[in-house]
C-alpha cells in the first residue's frame, strides 16, 4: 500500500511545493481532503464531514496521494488536524513538509517532533519529512527527504510501513468495505420503525447489502416518500404471504415436533415478524437478520435459539461488543446474553470471541478477567476462572488465551510485566472475557462512556446462521454498523 498525505504545520506553500512533487514521482491517484465536503463543513459538523471525505480516499484505492486541506477563510478550521485525522482514518502516510531556508537544525527538530507529537495523538504515522528548501543536517528517525525528490525518495516512501492503527472511522470503513466484497441479503423485520427504514436507505445507496423487510409494501412504500427515502430496491415480503407461510409453518412444525407444537401451532407462530425473519435465515431466503429496535432482546434472539441453534462444537450463544478506540479495536464479551456463565460457558465464549474477533480483523489475545492475577488471589469466582482457561485452552489450544488475569495487567506492558512476566497475552489483550453479565456490561459502557470508543454490537455468537439484536435506543448509524458487521459473519 502507498497511500500518503503531506502536512505542513507552518507552510501551505511547502505543502503546495512537497504534494506536487510526490504526485510527480509516485504516480498515484490524487484525491482532494475535502472531497465530499467543505472547510466549512469540516469546522462545524466534522461527524459526518469526515466520514465523507474518508469514502471518497478509500474509493480512490489503496495506492493514492492525498492533496491535503490548507489554510481557509473560516478561522474555525484546523487543517493540520483534519488533515491527521483524514490519515489516521485511511491509513495513509503522513510526510511532514516544512521550508528550511534559513532555519536551524535545532529549531527544525523541534518543529518535527512537535508535529510527531500531535500525529501520535491523532493515531497518524508519520513515516517521512520533506524539507522544501535549505538542507540541514537534522537527526531524526525518519527518512528526511529534500526537494526536488528522486526515484530513491519514492523507493524510501513505498518501503515505510503501513499505518496499522485502526480508529474508529478505520474499522466502520473497513466493515463496509468486507460487506460490498461479497454482499448479502439482510431482513429488517421492524419496517414500522423510521430508523430501520433510514438505516436501510443508507445501506442500499452504499452497496453494502441487499435488504428484505417483513411489513407491509404499500405502508413501506408510502412511509419511504414521506422521509424522503429511496427503498425502491428493497423487497418487501408479508407474514401471510403464501409463498413463504406454508413452507415456513410445516418447517417450524418439524424442529418442534418433539416439544409437541402441530401445523397449526406453527403457521400462527411463523405469522410473529422476529419468527418469520429467522426462519427467512434458516430456510436461505436470507443470509441474516437485524432487529431489535422496536423489539425486546428475548423477542429477537429466542426464535434464533429455537430454529437456527448453535454450532457445531458450541454450546451457548453469546455477544460480544467490538470496541473501536482510538487507534486499536477490542472485543468486550459476553456484555448481553449469559448473566452468570459456568467455567464451561466462559471457555465457550472465550474460543467463540476470539473467533470472531478474528473475522473482523482483530488478532486475538484472550484475556480471562478477573480481580486477580495468576495466583494472587483465591475464592471461587477466581476458582471459575481458572477452571475456564483451563477449559478453553483445551477446546482451542492454537489460541493465545490467559487467565485469571486484572484489567490493568491485561492492557498495560509496565503492569502486565511486574503482575504476570513472560505472558503472550498481558499487556496486549485485544479479547475481554468478563466473568459474569454484569461486569461485561459494566464494564463495556464504562469504556464507552469515558474513551468516547464507538461500541459496535451486541455481536450474537455461536449461531448456526447470523442473527444480531439491536438496542431500542439505536441510532441509525448504529443500525447501518450491525447490517454490516451481519453482512460479514454471513460471509463466513
Amino acid at each position: 500500500m502507498s497511500r500518503f498525505i503531506v502536512v505542513a504545520p507552518g507552510s501551505s506553500e511547502a505543502a503546495v511545493l512537497a504534494t506536487d512533487e510526490l504526485a510527480r514521482v509516485l504516480g498515484v491517484a490524487t484525491v482532494n481532503a475535502l472531497a465530499g465536503t467543505t472547510a466549512t463543513d469540516a469546522a462545524l459538523r466534522p461527524a459526518s464531514a469526515l466520514p465523507a471525505a474518508v469514502e471518497a480516499v478509500r474509493a480512490a484505492g489503496e495506492d493514492a496521494l492525498i492533496a491535503p486541506a490548507r489554510e481557509a477563510s473560516n478561522r474555525a478550521f484546523d487543517h493540520v488536524a483534519w488533515n491527521l485525522n483524514l490519515a489516521a482514518s485511511t491509513r495513509a502516510g503522513v510526510v511532514l513538509a516544512f521550508d528550511a531556508e534559513g532555519a536551524s537544525a535545532e529549531l527544525l527538530t523541534e518543529e518535527i517532533a512537535a508535529a510527531r507529537l500531535r500525529a501520535e495523538a491523532a493515531a497518524a504515522s508519520v513515516v517521512a519529512v520533506i524539507l522544501t528548501g535549505g538542507t540541514p543536517s537534522l537527526e531524526v528517525d525518519v527518512p528526511v527527504l529534500t526537494l526536488p525528490l528522486g526515484e530513491d525518495a519514492a523507493a524510501t516512501l513505498r518501503a515505510a510501513a503501513t499505518p496499522t492503527a485502526v480508529t474508529p472511522l478505520a474499522f466502520q470503513a473497513d466493515l463496509i468495505e468486507r460487506a460490498r466484497a461479497d454482499r448479502k441479503r439482510i431482513v429488517l423485520p421492524e419496517p414500522d420503525d423510521d430508523r430501520v427504514l433510514q438505516a436501510a436507505a443508507q445501506v442500499l445507496a452504499a452497496g453494502i447489502a441487499d435488504i428484505t423487510f417483513v411489513g407491509d409494501a404499500d405502508y413501506v412504500a408510502t412511509r419511504a416518500g414521506e422521509l424522503g427515502l429511496d427503498l425502491c430496491a428493497a423487497q418487501v415480503v408479508s407474514v401471510g404471504d403464501p409463498a413463504y407461510l406454508e413452507r415456513y409453518a410445516e418447517e417450524f412444525a418439524r424442529l418442534r415436533a418433539k416439544k409437541g407444537v402441530t401445523l397449526e401451532q406453527a403457521r400462527e407462530k411463523v405469522t410473529d415478524v422476529s419468527y418469520f425473519g429467522t426462519m427467512m435465515v434458516h430456510m436461505g431466503d436470507a443470509d441474516g437478520m437485524v432487529s431489535g429496535a422496536a423489539h425486546t432482546t428475548a423477542h429477537t434472539i429466542v426464535p434464533s435459539f429455537q430454529i437456527i441453534k448453535t454450532a457445531p462444537g458450541v454450546s451457548v450463544v453469546s455477544s460480544i461488543f467490538l470496541m473501536a478506540m482510538k487507534d486499536r479495536v477490542w472485543a468486550f464479551g459476553d456484555c448481553a446474553v449469559n448473566p452468570n456463565p459456568t467455567p464451561e460457558q466462559l471457555a465457550d465464549i472465550a474460543v467463540t470471541s476470539a473467533r470472531t474477533a478474528a473475522q473482523f480483523g482483530v488478532t486475538p489475545r484472550v484475556a480471562m478477567l478477573s480481580y486477580s492475577t495468576g495466583t494472587s488471589g483465591a475464592g471461587p469466582d477466581v476458582d471459575a476462572v481458572v477452571e475456564a482457561t483451563r477449559l478453553a485452552r483445551e477446546k482451542a489450544p492454537e489460541l493465545a488465551i490467559e487467565g485469571p488475569i486484572q484489567f490493568d495487567a491485561a492492557v498495560d506492558a509496565a503492569v502486565a510485566s511486574k503482575k504476570l512476566p513472560g505472558s503472550d497475552v498481558a499487556g496486549k489483550a485485544t479479547v475481554f472475557v468478563f466473568p459474569s453479565l454484569e461486569a461485561g456490561n459494566i464494564g463495556y459502557k464504562a469504556v464507552q462512556r469515558s474513551s468516547g470508543a464507538l461500541a459496535v454490537g451486541p455481536v450474537l455468537q455461536g449461531l448456526n446462521k447470523p442473527v444480531n439484536d439491536l438496542s431500542r435506543g439505536a441510532l441509525v448509524e448504529d443500525i447501518v454498523n450491525t447490517v454490516a458487521l451481519t453482512a460479514v459473519q454471513a460471509q463466513g
